[in-house]
């Protein structure tokens, strides 16, 4: 005989038990502890109908199949529900059969019984279980967890289940004064936060765990500064969707990170807008193995669309992405497409053979002084690139075209940022009478992508230093690459045609205070083991961004974290003819400095071209040769 069947057949058994003696202490208790025999004979005939019936269905409502080990309260409710099912099955069966005299009485009182007994002998098997798995071990890392919410509480609880990480929860602190000297899970609540360093001499702590998901960025900070001032490097858990997914286990719980420092919004996603757009769609995402093309075709691809094309030009990258999207999502229709962008008969071929219903643009080059460097290549492939697949998109019937722009489309002082200024004017010229509707989606600095500040942060302190900031008091807002592309993905849903969405950043954070956090979280001191240096800001950069012209307005939406610019919808044509006159320069390989083209993005400027007053949209702008 298998475990399995075993341990099927020894639940059965305690079942049939118990069905029994419950109906015989409810007989007992009926009729104050002297029934008369033939109670007790009548009962023991119901079994031999009731015991097989009761076996059949808690089997088919899964009593035998589930792991009890894992019971939980909501196994309890299910318990509760087959027995009275149980129990009503057998109130027919004595409807049919009246010859059987029996109090109704008692049958009710076995069902009470039973959901007692049944329950009892599963969480039974939960309770020894624990017991085996308890720790045995000495020396144990004293842990302190701060918070005694639920991520706490499943914190203890995935401690428990793993002796081997040799931890031992010493208690709980949190600022809820309700909680204070109580236990959770036989572990007591100490005291608030501000005892956390008496608290820590006086019990020998030496692992500290913050179990504040919701906590503010700021609070975050605070705690950990104060417990590296006490020699500890505290550990942190995932945010709240993994607290009420239940996603917490041991492998979760990590070492802060410079995300949990940051002042961000926690982003909130209306999961049902998104899947109305895209499940069953086809998706295209271009640029998709930059960071942020990679992370909308990940979360993208959770929405069941009927198909997702990966369109970029570098294919090593897509490779990846492809390769790991079809290991995630096997049943998915997933095809890589190498091409660029500026490839006008390239891209309408692919639109036309695969008719993306949904266009998501991340397409771009995106690194300020390389392409103050390199302007032209920077026009042909944020500026006419945009153009060519908007057209594309357009043509063929299109649904929805997602332009991914950026802050520093905003007054722009580089070349990077005029050129995304100017594909969001031509995303807005594009919208009209047609099917398709254009909108963009303008956000600042992210995480962690290819090339940024963070990363290259991290490879100066790996080397040693110093770590290079441009100038003390610069400024730039932030997100993960996560939480920017899920509200990309939620500005799409909302889009009516012609829209620049603009997403709640958080408040701005110092390069300089970003430097020294990821210093002290290498484990390193500021000026004896690294040094920062301060290096003059580059071309094209500025001190601090912005999210907003002074011509532009904004305006609420049902999200709180996307809002919508007031924008000045300035004559296509106008656009058209400054954009011709760059194409032209382009071709003759002439470069650009950042004044050429903030020339077009003026509202001045497009409504005197439209009026046809003074010369060519690029006439008094200083031509600077060839990159």
């Amino acid at each position: 005989m298998s475990a399995s069947v075993k341990y099927k057949f020894l639940l059965a058994t305690g079942d049939a038990l118990a069905l029994v003696v419950s109906g015989v202490l409810g007989l007992y208790l009926r009729f104050d502890f002297r029934p008369d025999a033939i109670f007790i004979y009548t009962w023991l005939r119901y079994m031999v109908v009731a015991v097989p019936l009761y076996i059949v269905i808690y089997y088919y409502f899964g009593l035998y199949s589930r792991l009890w080990r894992y019971a939980s309260a909501e196994d309890l409710v299910t318990i509760a529900g087959t027995v009275t099912l149980a129990t009503t099955a057998l109130f027919g069966f004595m409807y049919v059969n009246p010859s059987l005299n029996f109090p109704r009485s008692v049958i009710v009182m076995s069902a009470f019984g039973n959901v007692a007994a049944v329950g009892g002998m599963r969480f039974m098997v939960r309770l020894l279980a624990a017991y085996k798995k308890r720790p045995r071990v000495t020396g144990r890392k004293k842990t302190l967890i701060l918070g005694a919410g639920d991520a706490g509480r499943i914190t203890v609880k995935e401690l428990a289940k793993h002796p081997e990480i040799d931890s031992q929860v010493v208690g709980f602190l949190d600022d809820d004064k309700g909680k204070i000297g109580l236990s959770i899970d036989n572990i007591p609540v100490l005291g608030p936060m501000s005892l956390l360093e008496q608290i820590v001499s006086s019990h020998a702590i030496s692992q500290v765990i913050i179990a504040t998901p919701s906590a503010p960025a700021g609070r975050i900070r605070e705690l950990f500064q104060r417990c590296t001032a006490l020699g500890i490097k505290p550990r942190t858990v995932p945010g709240l969707y993994s607290i009420i997914q239940n996603c917490i286990d041991v492998s979760t719980i990590r070492e802060v990170q410079i995300e949990d420092l940051l002042p961000r919004p926690e982003i909130k996603t209306d999961y049902t807008g998104i899947a109305s757009y895209l499940r069953g769609k086809a998706v295209l995402i271009t640029g998709a193995g930059g960071s942020i093309g990679a992370e909308l075709s990940r979360q993208v691809a959770c929405f069941t669309p009927s198909h997702l094309l990966l369109l970029g030009r570098g294919e090593n990258s897509i490779y990846e992405v492809h390769k790991e999207l079809v290991h995630s999502f096997p049943f998915l229709k997933i095809t890589p497409l190498i091409a660029d962008v500026q490839d006008a008969q390239r891209i309408d071929h692919l639109l036309s053979a695969h008719k993306p219903q949904v266009v998501f643009h991340a397409a771009a080059h995106k690194h300020v002084p390389l392409m103050e460097q390199n302007p032209t290549e920077a026009i042909k492939n944020n500026v006419f690139g945009t153009r060519i697949m908007a057209e594309a998109a357009s043509r063929h019937q299109a649904e929805r075209f997602v332009l991914v722009s950026t802050d520093k489309a905003v007054n722009p002082t580089s070349v990077m940022g005029a050129t995304k200024r100017i594909a969001e004017l031509l995303i807005q010229g594009m919208n009209g009478p047609n099917t398709t509707k254009f909108m963009a989606v303008r956000f600042g600095n992210v995480l962690g992508s290819r090339g940024s500040v963070v990363p290259r942060f991290k490879e100066q302190i790996a080397r040693g230093g110093p770590v290079t900031v441009t100038h003390p008091e610069m400024t730039r807002y932030f997100m993960t690459i996560p939480e920017a592309v899920s509200l990309i993905i939620q500005a799409g849903s909302m889009g009516q045609g012609g829209e620049v969405f603009v997403l709640d950043m958080g408040a701005p954070v110092k390069i300089m205070d970003l430097a020294k956090d990821l210093v002290t979280l290498s484990g390193l001191k500021l000026g004896q083991d690294i040094e920062i240096a301060i290096t003059g800001l580059r071309p094209g950069e500025k001190l601090y961004e912005e999210l907003l012209t002074a011509e532009e307005g904004v305006a609420a939406t049902q999200h709180k974290q996307i809002m919508v610019a007031r924008q000045n919808h300035h004559c296509a044509i106008a656009l058209a003819s400054c954009l011709s006159e760059l194409r032209e320069l382009c071709a003759a390989g002439k470069g650009f400095d950042v004044c050429a083209l903030e020339h077009l993005l003026t509202p001045k400027a497009l409504d005197e071209v439209a009026a046809g007053v003074g010369g060519g949209p690029l006439e008094h702008c200083a031509v600077v040769g060839i990159d």
